[in-house]
């Protein structure tokens, strides 16, 4: 079945049309990107130049999900903040394509990581004595494979059933960004079946997966009971950020995914918080309370200070 599309661009409606909020909105989503990408990439570079951080893999997988951050906030951001500027904003029907495909593999790439956050801290607090013979370089690395694959997959399933939707003529969508719902709603077909596939390919496999997280991190802190105060604390204060974390992305992912595709008016609020808020919280989760990491963070600034000195 070949698309038969005759719609070449899209045009996306945006935040507003009111050029004073375009001009806030500009303001706002540029200072919170800029510090999104710094944080973000801050945290990849103090692990990649410290020795005993990149060597765990806790701080491993740690530099993976912000380096997948990073790169997930600007498939989406910098096209929102030039369209703030924009009285049409719009996107071809190829790069619509792209930009959907890209944020599901991020965002496929990213589930699994953060899976493999939640193992990591269980063998390390449920089986300490084994830990370092279970998580070693080969299960990291492949863990991290996994996460492209699976990333991609996720992506291609998509990609692929929505290229054989047809556009015939709507082509405003009422969003800041390309998606699968919104574009469903001008696809000039029965959309049923796709809207199954959706839910299938994205909605229930962020509830079984949150969930299955869940119960992982219940089973940890249940087992927490026969370690010693300090340990406890140490290991709450690790999985509290953890917890977080998936919190944090697993349930705007539900809200757009596992529901009835009806509108809401807050849809783009969810979508700012998945593609701006989440990824520039999670550097501030995992480093506030992580006396390591801050450490290491500001070891690396004065690298860079005595460097620009230097020069």
């Amino acid at each position: 079945m070949k698309n038969q599309s005759i719609v070449s661009e899209f045009i996306l409606l945006g935040l507003s049309q009111d050029p004073k909020v375009q001009k806030i909105v500009f303001v706002v989503f540029l200072l919170v990107y800029i510090a999104t990408i710094w944080s973000n990439m801050l945290i990849v570079v103090t692990i990649v130049c410290s020795p005993a951080l990149l060597g765990s893999p806790m701080y491993f997988f740690l530099a993976f999900l912000s380096f997948l951050d990073a790169c997930f906030s600007s498939v989406i951001v910098p096209k929102t903040i030039e369209d703030s500027l924009l009285e049409k904003k719009t996107i071809t029907f190829k790069g619509c394509m792209i930009q959907i495909f890209a944020e599901h593999f991020l965002a496929g790439a990213e589930v699994i990581v953060l899976t493999a956050m939640a193992y990591d801290r269980y063998v390390a607090i449920c089986k300490p004595l084994h830990y370092s013979s279970i998580m070693n370089q080969r299960l990291c690395g492949t863990l991290v494979g996994v996460a492209w694959s699976g990333g991609f997959l996720h992506s291609i399933i998509q990609i692929l059933f929505t290229f054989q939707l047809p556009f015939c003529g709507a082509n405003v969508i009422d969003h800041i960004m390309c998606d699968l719902f919104p574009l469903l709603k001008l696809a000039c077909t029965d959309t049923h079946i796709f809207r199954l596939l959706v839910f299938a390919n994205s909605g229930s496999i962020c509830i079984i997966i949150f969930s299955l997280l869940l119960v992982s991190y219940g089973t940890i802190l249940y087992s927490l009971r026969t370690h010693s105060s300090e340990g406890r604390c140490k290991a709450l204060s690790t999985c509290g950020s953890h917890i977080a974390v998936v919190v944090l992305f697993f349930i705007p992912c539900i809200f757009m995914y596992a529901r009835p595709p009806s509108a809401f008016s807050f849809d783009k609020i969810v979508a700012i918080f998945c593609t701006m808020l989440t990824p520039l919280l999670n550097p501030l989760i995992y480093t506030l309370r992580n006396e390591d990491m801050k450490n290491a963070i500001k070891n690396v600034l004065k690298r860079l200070m005595m460097c620009s000195g230097k020069k």
